[in-house]
């Protein structure tokens, strides 16, 4: 973790299958890393990126998993 420069980190994929299911490598989710987004098909990522219903929010905010600790705030 560096403290002093922020980081970015974009994941892109090449010609996925439209069946594949998009989620973080299960060896990456553990309890004290649980996943952020969640898992969709390219299909539905596609279906919903193109989507003209957003309303001023993000897909990406759509697909995100709100953890115990932002529930609470």
């Amino acid at each position: 973790m560096n403290l002093k420069k922020e980081r970015l980190s974009i994941a892109t994929f090449y010609s996925p299958g439209m069946e594949v299911m998009l989620r973080p490598a299960p060896t990456l989710v553990t309890p004290k890393t649980p996943a952020l987004f969640k898992t969709i098909s390219v299909t539905d990522f596609c279906i919903g990126y193109l989507a003209k219903e957003l309303r001023g929010k993000s897909f990406l905010d759509s697909l995100r998993i709100q953890n115990e600790d932002e529930k609470h705030t």
